[in-house]
């Protein structure tokens, strides 16, 4: 059974408290009420609260002091502001003291529920934690995600890993090619023997060769004793090949001879050795340019792509970046003897709207460097490296062609696209285009999109 928020409601006018408590619980939220500032700074103390609104002319303590000091107790609670005299300076003054946002009187009850629901996606990271450490516990797959490229992504993992086909792993650098390997190892029947891994492109052609097929003693100067490759280290488990599109062409007719014939042979020496390894093969490069350009065998090529796994970039799947950041936070923190409760509003807003170039290695080492600089309770955003805080929000769609297109062309287009995205759910869909359920499915009457 899932928890209905809990939001604390702060005002000293109690006709306006009673409204807002009507139209909160009709709206699914559980409320509490405080007709002072200084009652919500104690109810805050006692109890876990997803959002707080408040107003900001108040006797005894107004809402920028109520704002401030409970930000001081907990700054991932969500505060907005409400207020009949609106002005530019108290609006200033709340958003630089941490308000979530800023909502004048009367209350667009359409605005002020947007606001909330985006307001409580932050709170909601602490469901995020107890899932991150349940699948930990339950030693489910290492691929954390629960975005829809990721879910297609692990049934994948799930289907291939028991059989004996080779994988070859595309995506970006930083996706987390090698955790996939790895998950396609633990899930399968070879889980419990060797799991080898080597670099195609950290080694000279010569060394490359040395370190995949072994070499006997003598065999090159330097070779002082006879060593074992990496396929024969593997023998009944799996070889992992990282990044196989930078192979010297002379090797990949030898890695073929032996995917083909099962039999490896030690530099300098004639005897051939019988292996039984499984290959997964990863690249950040497309290997059919690759073939196309004359830099990769194409019956290579062929034999590597039994079955091919794509891993998704880090900006395809932004809904993930929570999860994920919780579990950098936490293996970070318990690596630097720290105790750390999470990211602020502010700081989670930034790395939702930075594209991640480097993918899930750069948000790792984004939330390593936070939590070594954050002194205080929650990582904030001045802790996250500057291009993560100054980042505009990140581009979902290549809108180059948009000039072209008419006004309506567009809606239609973000209708479309965020209906896919959503999963065609409407009043998230709704949600995430900053309008009414009702205005959506007018526009979708309109665009012949109902379904």
């Amino acid at each position: 059974m899932t928890t209905q928020p809990l939001i604390l409601i702060v005002d000293d006018d109690q006709p306006h408290r009673s409204m807002l408590r009507t139209v909160l619980r009709g709206w699914g939220y559980g409320v509490e009420e405080a007709d002072d500032g200084t009652t919500a700074v104690a109810l805050v103390r006692e109890r876990a609260f997803d959002a707080v609104l408040t107003d900001v002319r108040m006797a005894h303590m107004d809402g920028i002091t109520t704002l401030s000091q409970i930000r001081a107790w907990n700054p991932a609670i969500p505060v907005l502001i409400m207020t009949a005299w609106s002005s530019v300076e108290s609006a200033v003054d709340a958003l630089r003291l941490g308000a979530y946002d800023y909502l004048t009187k009367p209350l667009d009850f359409d605005v002020l529920r947007l606001s909330l629901e985006r307001a409580l996606d932050h709170t909601r990271l602490a469901t995020e934690n107890q899932e991150l450490r349940r699948r930990l516990t339950n030693q489910e797959s290492p691929i954390l995600g629960r975005s829809r490229p990721v879910r297609e992504l692990v049934e994948m993992v799930e289907t291939v890993a028991p059989t004996e086909a080779t994988v070859l792993i595309t995506g970006e650098s930083g996706t987390g090619k090698e955790l996939v390997a790895r998950a396609i190892q633990s899930a399968s029947l070879r889980k419990d023997k060797p799991f080898v891994t080597i670099n195609c492109a950290a080694l000279a052609e010569n060394l490359l060769e040395s370190e995949l097929f072994g070499h006997e003693k003598g065999a090159f100067t330097g070779a002082d004793r006879r060593r074992e490759g990496r396929f024969v280290q593997a023998d009944k488990g799996t070889l992992f090949l990282d990044e196989i599109g930078e192979m010297p062409l002379s090797l990949q007719a030898k890695l073929l001879r032996v995917l083909q014939q099962g039999e490896v042979q030690r530099v300098g020496s004639d005897e051939p050795l019988t292996v039984d390894v499984r290959v997964i093969a990863a690249t950040n490069r497309v290997l059919a340019d690759e073939v196309a350009a004359g830099r990769f065998r194409e019956d290579l090529f062929y034999r590597l792509n039994v079955i091919g796994l794509e891993v998704p970039p880090l900006r395809a799947r932004q809904e993930d970046i929570p999860l994920l950041a919780a579990a950098f936070l936490e293996r970070h923190a318990a690596a630097n003897r720290k105790s750390l409760k999470g990211f602020t509003p502010q700081a989670m807003d930034a790395m939702l709207r930075y594209s991640w170039p480097g993918n899930v290695r750069e948000l790792e080492n984004a939330v390593e460097r936070a939590v070594i600089l954050t002194t205080t309770d929650y990582v904030t955003e001045r802790a996250l490296p500057l291009t993560v805080q100054n980042a505009p929000p990140a581009a979902e769609d290549d809108l180059s062609a948009l000039g072209s297109m008419s006004l309506e062309d567009v809606e239609k287009k973000a209708i479309e696209a965020t209906l896919r995205e959503t999963e065609d759910n409407k009043s998230e869909a709704a949600r995430r285009l900053g309008i009414t359920r009702a205005t959506l499915h007018s526009k979708l009457k309109k665009y012949g999109l109902e379904s």
